[in-house]
């Protein structure tokens, strides 16, 4: 069933309320999320994206249902990654001479994903298609953001930015717009997104939010492809990505750690009672990389002013929990971020020193030398850990 976005503007989408896991198991999806495609009917009838594969047929049966697919001028493909084009196939079988219109970069992506050559129209930065009824689709080129091939389209008239990935949120809901879900659970799912996905292109976004803005395009309203649409201030979540892509950080430090015998992590619990005595302003967050989900701490990564992470010694190295989470941050290019180590050890003790090279690797700075403690930690050694992290609290 299409619902009314505005005028002559409806989504089309599915809300896939069951989704947990996104991108294979990489990234967790705690709320479902939702596939938005749109439809639009003014003298030109075009539709803006499809929805995820496992979907397809009934996306396909449900649009029939709403229009005659014949009637469909074109399609546009703002990005080529399967959530978005996996319903492509099904459509284009019946609707095979239509065109789609996406960047030189999609047809790359849709050819070598569904092995079709459609009748591809390749737009840039600029280019225009009057729809009738004094329209038109203006697109703009989004490269990184999150893939190569992405793009937005813009709708004059009716002022909406269709943005694709950007600005969005894996969220199900029946809602459609902004000032009608929950803002707690909308900012928590918006700014995971921007932290899992989006962070590694913070430098690209600055510049494409510049552009945009140059192109004084009057924005009322911005249709995502996941989650909401941002009706009320739309202007605000790009405010938010303007802050998010300049180095963020907030007051708050957040210990990350995996223990053995759980004597790293009386460590942790130790070092967050420091922290908090030396300044009480800041936000400790302490997260156990065996009990939490990893694209949660990575979020409270991207908030945080500085990491502290721990491991025992285990073979002369860390664990391998540890050892991987360390390597997702470094894909995600975190910048301006301190950190410190910590662990402890029953023999050899080369935990801390692995810490620290890795996350210098991992482009943090390594403030202070570390703390590892031999055996379980005692009283003494608990009140040293104390004592570190209200160390910590200054650097």
């Amino acid at each position: 069933m299409k619902k009314q976005v505005k005028n002559n503007v409806y989504w089309v989408g599915k809300v896939d309320w069951e989704l947990r896991k996104f991108h294979g198991e990489e990234y967790s999806t705690h709320r479902g999320s939702t596939y938005n495609s749109y439809l639009i009917q003014e003298e030109k009838t075009v539709l803006i994206d499809t929805v995820w594969s496992p979907f397809a047929q009934e996306f396909v049966d449900n649009l029939a249902g709403e229009i005659d697919l014949q009637k469909i001028d074109f399609v546009i493909a703002n990005h080529g990654e399967v959530d978005h084009s996996g319903a492509l196939p099904a459509l284009m079988k019946r609707i095979p001479d239509k065109p789609i219109y996406c960047t030189a970069n999609a047809v790359k992506s849709l050819r070598g994903q569904y092995h079709q050559d459609w009748d591809f129209k390749v737009v840039r930065t600029g280019d225009k298609i009057d729809i009738g009824n004094g329209k038109e689709l203006v697109f703009v080129e989004m490269p990184m953001l999150h893939w190569p091939d992405s793009m937005a389209t813009y709708l004059s008239g009716d002022n909406i930015l269709f943005s694709n990935d950007a600005f969005g949120q894996h969220l199900a809901t029946e809602k459609l717009f902004n000032d009608q879900v929950d803002q707690c659970e909308l900012y928590e799912e918006a700014i995971k997104y921007y932290a899992n996905i989006l962070t590694p292109f913070s430098g690209l976004l600055t510049k494409k939010l510049e552009e945009i803005t140059a192109l004084q395009l009057p924005i009322e309203m911005i249709a995502t492809s996941h989650g909401v649409i941002w009706r009320d201030n739309p202007v605000q979540i790009i405010k938010k990505y303007a802050a998010w892509a300049n180095d963020y950080q907030e007051n708050q430090i957040t210990i990350v750690y995996d223990t053995m015998w759980n004597g790293t992590k009386l460590l942790a619990e130790k070092i967050a009672e420091g922290i908090t005595q030396a300044d009480d302003k800041v936000v400790v967050k302490v997260c156990s990389l065996a009990k939490s989900d990893e694209n949660d701490v990575i979020t409270e990564v991207f908030k945080s002013k500085a990491v502290i992470i721990g491991s025992p010694t285990i073979a002369r190295s860390i664990l391998h929990s540890v050892a991987g989470f360390i390597q997702l941050m470094k894909g995600l290019r975190f910048k301006g971020k301190k950190a410190a180590a910590f662990g402890c050890y029953g023999w050899s003790g080369e935990s801390v020193k692995v810490l620290n090279e890795l996350m210098a690797d991992a482009g943090f700075e390594v403030a202070v030398e570390g703390y590892r403690n031999l055996w379980n930690p005692d009283s003494d050694a608990q009140k040293v850990a104390v004592d570190f992290g209200r160390m910590l609290a200054r650097i």
